[in-house]
């Protein structure tokens, strides 16, 4: 190989490496415009949209965890069918997280409280700590906020005592949801799936508990054609 032609095979990989690396900056540039731009009011307590009411279908968590379900609170004997996984600040695109680092104190009473909506005292403590402290509420407040907030929604009479395991489509569960709480609409809300079960329903509902739209939730509902919703424990 001729030194002229190494000189130039040289400069022409200097260039490729060159452009390479100013397409990688202009990426992550790019990345953290973009996390940037997610919404400026990012994790400021009280700085935020509107709500999502996450409810579990308690069953299907309590089957996927299979031989662990006898050391989750809400696997025991009592019969726990839709609960309360939380209530999410949002923005319309993205949402804030952990506002508050350590998080107030959450008092041993209010936890006590919640346990017939969120029967476990963990996930209580979670979610204050990830959610609740973004709410820009005391922790009573916040929590009677979920109380309000899980009254707006009724639940449909075909879940409400499912004995035997039942077989659904997700466009069913938002139908029958619809159905049961006028003003809602699908594109106010959104079905959670694994590979086979129901695992939650998500509402969307405005600042003072009112349904509203929530494009970013809707499009990420569950695709599959059909799921399965386990029996409540105890049937």
């Amino acid at each position: 190989m001729s030194r002229t032609f190494q000189l130039a095979f040289s400069m022409r990989r200097a260039r490729r490496f060159a452009a390479l690396t100013t397409a990688a900056v202009w990426l992550l540039a790019l990345s953290a415009s973009a996390g940037r731009a997610q919404d400026a009011r990012q994790n400021q307590p009280g700085e935020f949209d509107y709500y999502v009411l996450s409810l579990s279908w308690s069953p299907s968590f309590c089957d996927a965890a299979g031989d662990r379900a006898n050391r989750q609170a809400e696997c025991g004997e009592r019969p726990y069918s839709f609960v309360v996984h939380g209530l999410w600040p949002q923005y319309e695109k993205g949402f804030p997280e952990y506002c508050q680092v350590p998080a107030p104190r959450l008092d041993r009473n209010i936890v006590s409280s919640m346990l017939d909506l969120m029967p476990a005292p963990r996930l209580i403590f979670n979610e204050w700590d990830r959610h609740g402290t973004c709410s820009g509420l005391p922790p009573r407040a916040y929590f009677e906020t979920i109380r309000k907030a899980r009254a707006v929604v009724k639940i449909p009479s075909e879940f409400l005592d499912i004995k035997s395991e039942l077989t659904v489509t997700p466009d069913g569960v938002e139908d029958a949801f619809v159905k049961a709480n006028p003003g809602l609409t699908p594109a106010g809300m959104a079905v959670g799936c694994d590979n086979k079960r129901l695992r939650e329903v998500r509402i969307c509902v405005s600042r003072d508990l009112a349904f509203r739209e929530c494009t970013e939730i809707e499009r990420r509902s569950c695709r599959r054609e059909k799921l399965v919703m386990p029996p409540v424990r105890g049937s």
